[in-house]
């Protein structure tokens, strides 16, 4: 029997804010994916940056292991790009196809996909009709095509009406002002577009008689970008959407409630190619949970972030129930040039956000306090909770490896960043390694 194809759908920055995770943004064709397919409630990314939580999605490791440990159109790389995963699949007779966004490397040629479908910007009004004309001329199965969409990525379209930009109802992170919720206006116009584009690849898949034996990942690489969200480890910036459809139990309109990351994406399709799942590779199979061997397939998720715009070292691992934090530097407030800038960002700014502390640990109870606002790192009642939980964290952390552990992580050379104290990412950069002069 032929392996299925893998038809990876992908957007940016836009966390679960689509419809079929309960909100007022009309998605219907990402809603009717969920409607046939799997839906996952507590998915997660590796690392709320572009890059690496891409690079962990296609490597199954962890950014500190691949090496993308910052964005790489600043200069990052994997350390080996055969530990793609279309290298892999390839073994088991896959072709593999690219169109649009993939955010890690500069070179496209480096990645070694069979074929790179070039369009001038990873828009859905490019991306989707060169989607649409690769399914429509065919290609030999089995196959894996990446199709990835630059929406919902700063810069968003101008609101799509005035009833938006009056009532939309923002995160419950962010105060509720008319700034505030124009930018959320803007973002749900970005939002449609997506939706629009995820439709047109979607129905050239079923023209194309190809539905049945396709399974359709559908995701995106963090959390909004909003204070609060992207370029942190709470939630807001480390949840994702994540939508499966096809073959190995992924049918329905299933509800999967169980942590999952990322990472188990590579195994998983490993597993449905009938191909063995690389050494390298750190994540589980979802399998054993769609055929109902298992009710779970991990107990808790760990995330993490060192670079994105500039260097904010943090490490989390995150439970049903808890979630700890633990930062490893001393500059104590938020690193404001790894969010992008936006009027909601200005908003927090100008209200002092850049000047707020923020503690070496942090220890959240997610049933009580989804929103994670209230601290609980050094109260004396949940000492044994925070004790455990930075011991397993620590624990992973020397299992694979990760070099936090033994000091500041060093940016390679070449790599372009800013400083920890600026505002904007857009502010001048600072390039590792060259001389003072032309930083």
């Amino acid at each position: 029997m032929t392996p299925p194809n893998i038809l990876y759908l992908h957007s940016h920055d836009t966390g679960r804010y689509v419809q079929p995770y309960g909100h007022q943004i009309p998605t219907p064709n990402i809603q009717m994916l969920a409607d046939q397919g799997v839906l996952f409630r507590q998915a997660f990314c590796a690392a709320p940056s572009c890059s690496g939580s891409r690079a962990a999605l296609l490597t199954g490791q962890y950014p500190h292991a691949n090496g993308m440990m910052g964005l790489a159109h600043r200069g990052w790389r994997l350390n080996d790009y055969s530990h793609h995963v279309i290298h892999t699949l390839r073994d088991a007779g896959y072709r593999s196809e690219l169109i649009g966004e993939q955010h890690i490397s500069d070179d496209l040629d480096l990645l070694g996909y069979d074929a790179v479908h070039r369009v001038d910007r990873s828009h859905v009004e490019l991306v989707a009709p060169e989607a649409v004309r690769v399914l429509r001329e065919g290609i030999p199965e089995p196959w894996f095509l990446s199709v990835g969409f630059f929406e919902t990525h700063r810069s968003w379209f101008e609101p799509t009406s005035m009833r938006d930009s009056l009532y939309s109802l923002a995160p419950a992170n962010l105060p509720d002002t008319p700034a505030v919720r124009e930018d959320v206006a803007a973002f749900k116009a970005s939002a449609r577009s997506l939706d629009q584009g995820v439709g047109r690849v979607l129905n050239a898949l079923h023209a194309a008689g190809m539905v049945d034996n396709t399974l359709i990942v559908f995701t995106t690489d963090h959390g909004l970008a909003f204070p609060g969200a992207k370029g942190s480890l709470y939630d807001r910036g480390t949840g994702v959407m994540l939508i499966l459809r096809g073959p190995g139990g992924f049918l329905g309109g299933k509800v999967i409630d169980q942590l999952v990351s990322h990472v188990d994406l590579y195994p998983t399709f490993c597993e449905l190619a009938e191909i063995e799942r690389p050494e390298f590779a750190q994540g589980c199979s979802l399998l054993p949970m769609m055929r109902g061997d298992s009710p779970r397939v991990r107990e808790a998720v760990f995330t993490e972030l060192t670079y994105h715009a500039a260097y904010d070292p943090q490490r989390a691992i995150r439970t049903p129930r808890w979630k700890y934090i633990r930062h490893f530097d001393d500059f104590g407030r938020p690193v404001l040039p790894n969010l992008d800038d936006s009027p909601s960002k200005d908003v927090f700014v100008e209200a002092g956000w850049g000047d707020q502390p923020v503690s070496r640990e942090e220890l959240y109870d997610m049933l009580l306090d989804p929103e994670e606002g209230r601290n609980l790192a050094g109260q004396e009642p949940f000492e044994r909770v925070r004790a455990e939980l930075a011991e397993r964290l620590e624990r992973k952390m020397e299992e694979s490896q990760d070099p936090l552990l033994d000091g500041p992580v060093a940016a390679p050379p070449g790599v372009r960043l800013n400083r920890q104290d600026q505002v904007s990412a857009e502010e001048p950069t600072y390039t590792v390694g060259a001389p003072a002069a032309v930083r």
